[in-house]
């Protein structure tokens, strides 16, 4: 192996907890190309891991912290750990989830989603693609896909183009589906695109808020912001709404939940779909006096709303302030965040301060976070992501 990388104190101190990522600024000398095999140790010479090298905002991924090969064995044994789990977590009428959840699962910047019969392999950085030989190897051995997509998850502090990156994303093994492809989610059909990874028209880590609402859709009127393809839509209508709305930005995402609605034998034409901005939307339901007793808000991290790109400090207390004007005295909010680097604390805050504007009051009733195929590791505090609160207004 070549000259290892040398880090500060800080970065040992974090690697020796398992903290799995070298930032740029915390080596002090070594480096390499992207993918590059190194060893990782202190500046007293003690080793703290193997990594893979990166050029970017992060400067190497440490796999493993005993200094061992990143070989087959190894792959394979972190491959089946992870599976095991999902055996464990999975509902039967489940196959549509995260077969391989990247630094929880022990294989930092490498996700697996598996749908249906396809799987999408993401890698966050072209450094990782070294090990998705092996990774393929084991997908076909062990789980028979009939495709298997490469996908890159981008970040906007790389500052490196992904429309040049090597390998290209698209299929690696096996054949493309001739169209969608249907998964199903407790009695839930989603027809989703695995060649459009990472979102091919359904998040799954949302599958546990989905599981806790069932009881609570019967008879109530629903509006489903930023409603991508519907999951949550069309999850209400299953399960009693007598209502259901749903606004997306996007014609495309929203002609993708009338499709859903089919799927699931439910006619679209008895439910309506607003091709609008979600704040122009809520604002035109307030003037027309029009109200809901359940309304979601799951904004994207990278949204666009009516001043601009997305800013979760200042848009989303606006962005509660406006649904509470049209919620039914004792309605619920759906409130979720999948910003990770936003806190539990601040988001709550968030909430809080939208209640206040819109001079209502609000109480927590349920509390939730990414589903258990998307497990976070506490060596690795960036896996929690996922805040949900549900919220009874008054």
């Amino acid at each position: 192996m070549a000259k290892p990388l040398v880090v500060n104190g800080y970065s040992s101190g974090w690697l020796h907890k398992g903290f799995p990522w070298v930032y740029d600024k915390e080596v002090v000398k070594g480096g390499g190309e992207p993918g590059q095999l190194r060893e990782v140790r202190d500046g007293q010479g003690k080793l703290l891991g193997t990594a893979l090298v990166d050029r970017g905002w992060i400067a190497a991924r440490v796999y493993r912290h005993d200094g061992g090969p990143l070989d087959k064995e190894w792959v394979y044994s972190v491959l089946d750990r992870a599976a095991s789990l999902r055996h464990l977590v999975i509902d039967p009428e489940t196959d549509g989830f995260r077969l391989v959840n990247a630094e929880n699962d022990g294989l930092p910047g490498v996700r697996i989603d598996w749908w249906s019969h396809h799987a999408v392999v993401i890698l966050d950085s072209p450094a990782c693609a070294p090990l998705l030989d092996l990774i393929c190897d084991w997908l076909e051995e062990r789980r028979q896909p009939r495709g298997i997509h490469l996908c890159y998850r981008t970040d906007g502090r790389d500052n490196r183009d992904f429309s040049k990156v090597k390998p290209a994303p698209g299929l690696l093994r096996g054949h493309e589906p001739s169209g969608s492809v249907r998964v199903r989610e407790r009695g839930l059909c989603i027809d989703v695109l695995p060649q459009d990874g990472p979102d091919v028209g359904l998040y799954a880590d949302m599958r546990q808020v989905r599981a806790f609402l069932e009881p609570f859709w019967g008879g109530t009127s629903v509006l489903n912001t930023f409603a991508y393809t519907g999951a949550f839509s069309v999850a209400a209508a299953l399960n009693g709404a007598s209502n259901v709305v749903s606004v997306d930005l996007s014609a495309k995402y929203l002609d993708r939940a009338e499709a859903n609605f089919r799927a699931n034998e439910l006619d679209p034409g008895n439910f309506d779909f607003d091709v609008m901005d979600t704040f122009k939307a809520l604002d035109r339901y307030r003037r027309t006096g029009r109200s809901f007793d359940r309304i979601i808000l799951d904004p994207p991290s990278f949204s666009h709303s009516d001043v601009g790109v997305w800013s979760a400090k200042r848009d989303y207390p606006r962005l509660v302030a406006a649904a509470c004007r049209v919620m039914d005295e004792g309605g619920w909010l759906i409130a979720a965040s999948n910003q990770g680097e936003m806190s539990p604390k601040a988001f709550s805050g968030f909430i809080a301060d939208g209640v206040r504007k819109a001079g209502r009051q609000a109480r927590l009733l349920w509390w939730g976070g990414q589903a258990p195929d998307f497990p976070a590791a506490l060596n690795f505090p960036e896996g929690r992501y996922l805040k949900v609160g549900i919220y009874e207004i008054r």
